[in-house]
Order: C-alpha cells, then sequence, then structure tokens
C-alpha cells in the first residue's frame, strides 16, 4: 500500500519489474495524463514529446510498448510506425483525436497492434496496453535449449581407440593415452581420411608423407603391424585395418 492507501498493481504487486511504457505525444497535458495514469497501474512509463525524443530512448534502452500519437507536427506517427515495424518487434497502440479511418486502417497494415480515439476512457487503454503485451509474450518464441559443452576435438574411432586428429593423440575409453610415433599417427590420420578405400602400400607411403631415403614398401607392413597392436581387440585377427590381398590395407570403421 503506498502513501494514498492504494493497492500496487499489475508487475509491481507480484513483485517483477515493470512493463516500461513510451507515450510519445507532442500535447504535454496529453502525454502527463495518460503517462500519470499507466503509472498508477504499474507501468514504468517514459514520455516522448516526438519521434526524436522517442529514438533518442531506443538508442539507450527498448520500451515493452509504444502508445504514440499519429498527428504530431515534428514527425506524422505513420512514418514512425512504418520506421519502427521495418526494424522493431516493439508493440504500438495508436492513440489520436484527429485521424482518419484511412490513417487507422493504414496505420494497422504496416503493423500498428491497436487503436484508441482520443480522447479515450483510461481504463480501456490500460486494458488495451495489458492485452497487446499479453499477446506480444505469447508470440515471443521461447528461449533456446542450452547445448552441451561441444567437443571440439575431431575424432575418428579406431577399434579400441580415439584418434584425436587436433590433438595428435590415441586414447582409450578412459582417456589413457597410447603412445604413437608420427609415422603411426600419420598413417592413421592417412586411413581415417580414406575410410572404407582399398589404398595400396605406394598410396599410403604419399598420403601419410612416410617416404624416407631406405623407404620401401614391406616398411608399411611392420607400421600396420605395430598399430593394429594397438588398437585391434585380436591383433592376429584384425578386423579395423584389413589386409587386401594384392593391393594393400582398407579401414573399415565398424569392423564388419
Amino acid at each position: 500500500m503506498d502513501s494514498l492507501g492504494r493497492l500496487p498493481t499489475g508487475a509491481a504487486r507480484c513483485g517483477a519489474a515493470a512493463p516500461t511504457i513510451a507515450v510519445v505525444d507532442d500535447e504535454a497535458a496529453s502525454r502527463e495524463m495518460v503517462g500519470d495514469y499507466l503509472k498508477l497501474h504499474g507501468f514504468t512509463v517514459v514520455p516522448c514529446d516526438g519521434g526524436r525524443a522517442l529514438r533518442a530512448h531506443l538508442a539507450r534502452e527498448t520500451p515493452d510498448l509504444i502508445v504514440l500519437d499519429l498527428n504530431m507536427p515534428e514527425e506524422d506517427g505513420l512514418s514512425i510506425v512504418r520506421d519502427l515495424k521495418a526494424r522493431t518487434a516493439i508493440p504500438i497502440i495508436m492513440l489520436t483525436a484527429t485521424a482518419s479511418a484511412i490513417d487507422r486502417v493504414v496505420g494497422l497494415e504496416l503493423g500498428a497492434d491497436d487503436y484508441l480515439p482520443k480522447p479515450c476512457e483510461l481504463r480501456e487503454l490500460v486494458a488495451r496496453v495489458r492485452s497487446v503485451l499479453r499477446r506480444a509474450q505469447a508470440a515471443a518464441p521461447p528461449p533456446p535449449p542450452m547445448a552441451p559443452p561441444e567437443d571440439t576435438s575431431r575424432r575418428v574411432r579406431f577399434g579400441t581407440k580415439w584418434l584425436e586428429l587436433d590433438a595428435l593423440r590415441l586414447r582409450d575409453d578412459a582417456g589413457v593415452e597410447q603412445a604413437l610415433t608420427r609415422s603411426e599417427f600419420d598413417l592413421l590420420k592417412a586411413f581415417a581420411d580414406h575410410p572404407r578405400r582399398a589404398l595400396s602400400r605406394e598410396r599410403l607411403l604419399d598420403l601419410a608423407d612416410a617416404r624416407d631415403p631406405d623407404a620401401f614398401d614391406r616398411a608399411i607392413d611392420v607400421r600396420i603391424n605395430r598399430i593394429r597392436k594397438k588398437i585391434e581387440p585380436d591383433p592376429a585377427n584384425p578386423r579395423f585395418i584389413r589386409t587386401v590381398r594384392g593391393l594393400g590395407y582398407v579401414f573399415r570403421p565398424d569392423g564388419d
């Protein structure tokens, strides 16, 4: 209860932040009367004497709703409606004494949310404000669900292990790292980049940049055997890096 014995209303009663209403009218008496009545019913009011003052306020913060006079000397209300609705979703209630029926229709077609003639019954204005705010809130899209933290490490499954391409390491499901030489990592990456494709020993040497002064075809076989001991459940019967007789090797991610 305030000093005049009135009970707080609307958002003020439940402790939530009061909706902010921008009242735009070049007539000070009308602006103050509407603003005072909205304040009395629990709203926060920002008085603006025209389009310039409204835009200055919008540059600082966004009101929940705008009560807008259409007939103002500085800038007509229809121009303001057109501009704001092209750039924002702020609800607008047109409030004017002189607008013709055509102006009202144009204002609504430009996106204004409601219309009241002046002078209006202020209790009806409060009811229209609350109705438009409810509609705007219902139309607002719900916030997107919070996404789980993204795993930025590119990983490829190799049998019992994961090859982490960015971290240049091989680890098991528990996170325990398995030592790799650089040539072994390069071979695994070559397989990861070409799954289910039979690769000759010559092609693997090129893809893994594994050539050296004494490189020969069977050097790949030695490295593959070492890799199989690290990734295969049964290295003697490999499922993931398979031998293609007469050609080379193929990486089967699913092991079939």
